[in-house]
């Protein structure tokens, strides 16, 4: 069971991420009192609640990202294990007609091995479109980024949205060996997108398998990150006994080990100065000064050993929820400039983008709920 004032706190970021009007999100927050199950007054019963309004009435995709929050932030029962297969379910729904396709990724060679569903677009043998690989935190569904693949298509980008291992249907488990399922699966794609030419945009912990990947496989031509943890989050024993409690369950839960375990069992997963050194594309990082997961060594380090490094800091906590819409243009510019395409579109987003930075700094920061 999740402490309630924290699962509140730290839904914040991710309602705003999929356009959860604030008054709305504000509204099914007053309504939870526990979070017991689907009893009344719980987490998963307010946000099914929402989610099961807005079905019935065919908005699917609105119906979908209520389900998400309702499974937020891991299936740890049959309330949430319902929510998630809502959501997919919905989205299934959602994307009829839309060109997003399903792939399935055996991540073992074994039988009953571990596999990782995905979304995908403008996959074509007879095509063969750069692509863009998407991928989410450790809370994050594959549902709440596909969306995304419109636009790819859009800018002729093939697309692929994936989860982190351990979260929605990404049947692995986090740990070490994760640094195999970025190129697995570029490999499944490679017949049917230029995966030569991959751009990443990986969010939070999945920006830390992106960079670790893109330092020894050639085919990511370039990494775009928001608040990912590169060596002192997995090495740095202080910062660690700090972390929110939300998320080292939500660690340990992907990682299948106890909470007591996660330090040690990701320990080896830092990504050292050599390694970093070692990446030879452009690496644009978003980091938040008041970031309370992520310790503000990483930029350091980044700073220090990535060459090609285009960092940009928010006074903010961590994912940036105040800097939402600021992010978005960031992101899409950000890629533009990887692909080394659309520069008039380039210059206009980097307009809104300046706007946008100066509206926020004028605006007095607010305490997350």
């Amino acid at each position: 069971m999740n402490d309630i004032a924290e699962l509140k706190r730290f839904v914040l970021v991710h309602a705003r991420a999929q356009g959860i009007p604030g008054r709305e999100h504000q509204s099914i927050l007053r309504h939870v009192e526990s979070d017991d199950g689907d009893e009344p007054g719980s987490w998963v019963r307010a946000w099914v609640g929402a989610g099961t309004a807005l079905e019935r009435r065919g908005r699917y995709l609105d119906a979908c990202r209520r389900y998400n929050m309702a499974r937020f932030p891991y299936v740890d029962g049959p309330a949430r294990q319902d929510a998630l297969e809502r959501c997919v379910a919905a989205f299934d729904r959602w994307r009829d007609g839309t060109g997003i396709e399903r792939l399935d990724v055996d991540l073992d060679d074994g039988p009953g091995g571990a596999r990782v569903r995905c979304w995908t677009t403008g996959l074509d043998a007879r095509d063969r479109r750069p692509l863009l690989l998407v991928m989410g935190g450790i809370v994050s569904v594959k549902e709440q980024w596909a969306p995304v693949l419109a636009q790819a298509r859009k800018l002729g980008l093939a697309g692929v949205v994936a989860e982190m291992p351990g979260v929605g249907e990404n049947m692995a488990r986090y740990g070490p060996g994760s640094r195999e399922l970025l190129p697995r699966i570029l490999d499944a794609v490679a017949d049917r997108a230029d995966t030569a030419r991959t751009y990443a945009v990986a969010l939070s912990f999945s920006g830390h398998l992106a960079l670790g990947c893109a330092a020894g496989d050639p085919r990511i031509r370039g990494v775009i990150t928001v608040g990912a943890p590169v060596g002192g989050f997995f090495t740095d024993a202080a910062w660690q006994r700090q972390v929110p409690r939300i998320t080292i369950d939500t660690l340990a839960h992907i990682s299948d080990v106890s909470s007591g375990d996660v330090h040690g069992h990701l320990r080896g997963m830092a990504l050292d100065g050599d390694r970093l050194a070692a990446l030879d594309v452009p690496v644009h990082y978003m980091a938040s000064r008041r970031d309370e997961i992520i310790p503000a060594s990483e930029t350091e380090l980044l700073r220090r050993h990535v060459r090609d490094l285009r960092l940009i800091e928010n006074d903010d906590v961590h994912g940036s929820p105040r800097h939402f819409v600021e992010t978005r243009l960031w992101i899409v510019r950000s890629l533009l400039e990887l692909g080394g395409t659309h520069r008039p579109q380039r210059a206009a987003l980097g307009a809104l983008l300046r706007a946008q930075r100066a509206r926020n700094r004028l605006t007095p920061a607010r305490p997350a709920l």
